[in-house]
């Protein structure tokens, strides 16, 4: 046990070194810029207090969504998605696979999961004792299911899902404006220390150095933000895109595809002034998605007295409650 705690602690410590290399990177780049570009080699009085302008706007942007992209927690299922006491019970004692797939799809008629398995059974997670909502997933490393995942990247120690996904783009898109600007002021010094015109000392080293960097950063990242606007577009997620989800009717790649302007408003939200600031805008509560076509015959929300709604007492942290709705919002939200 003391063994098991030992690994867990230093795999959380190890996962934290992407993070500090990037930190690093991105101190490094400031001083480079602002101390030994700006206010060591440019002379133009007016060029050096516009380029310091732009670039702290850059980097006030860039800081800010990636600090939202860390320590934004991954949203969970709330409560309404847990076993009861006698479910999970009566789905314990029970050691035949066919009935507790029966027992699963029974509680499942009360909530809007519409996805299966592989095997066409009610997903759930055995480790957090879950029925997994759409597009749910369990990261073994974070050791929770997240809401809507996309995928665990390391370069932000978290999960990207449901809760950050919006900021993960941002941080992407800030991140190659910010290599853009830093490549297009730095370019015409880098010729002139590169062609002997200004005198060597350690802004030379600096300034040839920021350009590879920042032109070596913008390509990786500008194949990255591609896909992932790519993934948006077509309301996929990147585990989505490797396996398509799987419904009643089978696996549907475009299962959640209701068009490209809805697709960017469930992500970005309705109010387009935001769109460009780390601020949780997206629309729903990461429990349940529109579907690219639903049979309201087929729709166990619809077809079920019973509404289900999650209570605000004991709610976690990093989970968006879920709110009441009528039959009819429901179904507006689905059609």
């Amino acid at each position: 046990m003391a063994l098991s705690r030992g690994l867990r602690f230093c795999q959380r410590v190890f996962s934290w070194i992407p993070v500090l290399i990037i930190t690093s990177v991105v101190l490094w780049s400031y001083y480079a810029y602002v101390f030994e570009l700006c206010l060591f080699t440019i002379t133009n009085t007016f060029e050096k207090v516009a380029y310091l302008l732009v670039f702290h706007v850059c980097f006030v942007m860039f800081s800010w969504t990636y600090w939202k992209s860390i320590f934004t927690p991954p949203a969970s299922p709330c409560k309404k998605f847990q076993l009861s006491y006698s479910d999970k019970e009566r789905y314990e004692l029970e050691e035949r696979p066919d009935a507790q797939k029966q027992i699963l799809a029974e509680i499942a008629k009360k909530l809007p999961i519409f996805s299966r398995a592989q095997s066409g059974a009610i997903r759930f997670c055995d480790r957090c004792q879950v029925l997994k909502p759409d597009r749910c997933h369990h990261c073994s490393v974070c050791e929770t299911c997240v809401l809507k995942m996309d995928h665990h990247c390391p370069w932000v120690n978290n999960c990207v899902g449901f809760s950050n996904y919006k900021f993960f783009l941002l941080f992407l898109s800030y991140s190659m404006v910010y290599c853009v600007f830093i490549a297009a002021t730095v370019f015409q010094y880098f010729l002139k220390f590169w062609g002997g015109d200004l005198n060597n000392g350690p802004a030379k080293f600096h300034v040839l150095f920021l350009m590879f960097v920042a032109l070596m950063f913008f390509v990786s990242l500008m194949f990255l933000f591609s896909y992932h606007c790519w993934l948006v577009s077509k309301n996929r997620s990147t585990l989505e895109a490797f396996s398509a989800p799987v419904f009643v009717g089978g696996p549907d790649r475009n299962g959640f595809n209701v068009g490209m302007h809805r697709n960017l408003e469930q992500v970005f939200g309705e109010n387009r002034r935001l769109w460009l600031l780390p601020i949780f805008t997206g629309q729903g509560n990461g429990h349940y998605f529109p579907l690219k076509s639903l049979n309201e015959s087929h729709n166990p929300l619809l077809a079920n007295d019973e509404m289900w709604e999650e209570s605000d007492e004991g709610s976690d942290e990093g989970s968006i409650g879920i709110s009441y709705l009528t039959r009819a919002e429901l179904y507006l939200c689905l059609k």
